[in-house]
């Protein structure tokens, strides 16, 4: 069973009971990662078949299962009283950690983003200490965005760039604004007028439902208006990879913030007891900051 211990002047810490969860979320990732391999494998050979997607789906399940059910065990050991100062600042800690990871998943991206800008597609053209590469390819000419590749006839070039002041301004005006309101929604918290924080996080989350579907559209259009798909070269690759991967934690912090939007109607949380909600928070405006870096480095310069 669970226990508590003297802790000095903090007075108690929790010691959790013996959980399932770890090797449930192990499971989860392992089948999630085999199933995207599987895929992306079967993409490249060309094949047809639907293994990759079932693997994929069945750790997402399980993702999905694991997440319900853990932090689910923690919503109600939280109100059970459990948690000391201690445990809070364990929370804390844990949180900012995780995004500094999440920090560093999208460095690893935008690093892809400017070594091919800056270093490998120049050198292809024939600039820089490895300006012999363009002996692979005579005849091409360095240009960003790149709209015709070394190898045009296995991977045309877009015909179009996604225009940055449609569709990607109003994305931007909208994950900005719901930061604001996200905010407000905090400071309703804290100042204990529940009904506040509930108008304002519902306006986060409409706003960042609109997100979703304006980018949705968006891929529609790139992919049959303008030609600007994940087979049209290094461009396509890296604005679909750091695009699709902000919209997945987008829709990420969308489900958090729900989550928070129905403890809330439920009475959960105070004043100076609401963690849960502050992390979901945090979360949100990373993922409004990384789309900032997007909006620049991808769209507009």
């Amino acid at each position: 069973m669970a226990t508590e211990h003297q802790a000095g002047g903090d007075g108690t810490y929790y010691v959790p009971a013996q959980s399932k969860w770890p090797i449930v979320a192990s499971i989860g990732l392992f089948l999630t990662m085999v199933g995207a391999g599987l895929m992306m494998n079967n993409m490249s050979a060309g094949g047809q078949s639907a293994t990759g997607h079932y693997v994929f789906f069945a750790g997402a399940l399980v993702m999905a299962y694991m997440l319900f059910g853990w932090f689910g065990d923690v919503v109600r050991e939280s109100r059970a009283g459990l948690y000391s100062p201690q445990m809070d600042r364990s929370f804390r800690w844990g949180m900012g950690w995780f995004i500094f990871s999440e920090v560093m998943f999208f460095a690893a991206f935008f690093g892809a983003l400017f070594f091919v800008r800056y270093y490998a597609v120049p050198w292809l053209g024939g600039e820089g200490e490895k300006g012999s590469s363009n002996m692979l390819w005579p005849g091409f000419e360095a240009a960003w965005p790149l709209m015709t590749n070394p190898d045009s006839e296995t991977f045309p070039g877009p015909e179009k760039l996604v225009d940055p002041w449609t569709l990607p301004l109003i994305n931007t005006i909208l994950l900005v604004t719901s930061s604001f309101t996200c905010t407000k929604a905090h400071h309703a918290l804290v100042a204990d007028n529940r009904k506040s924080t509930q108008t304002w996080l519902a306006i986060t989350l409409v706003l960042g439902a609109v997100f979703l579907v304006v980018q949705g559209y968006e891929y529609y259009h790139a992919y049959n208006d303008l030609g600007l798909t994940l087979n049209s070269g290094i461009y396509g690759s890296t604005f679909f990879m750091l695009t699709g991967f902000h919209g997945a934690h987008v829709t990420l912090g969308a489900i958090m913030l729900l989550v928070m939007f129905i403890r809330i109607n439920k009475g959960h949380f105070t004043s100076k007891n609401h963690f849960g909600f502050e992390a979901a928070a945090w979360y949100w405006h990373f993922v409004d900051v990384v789309w900032i870096g997007l909006f620049l480095f991808v769209y507009v310069l």
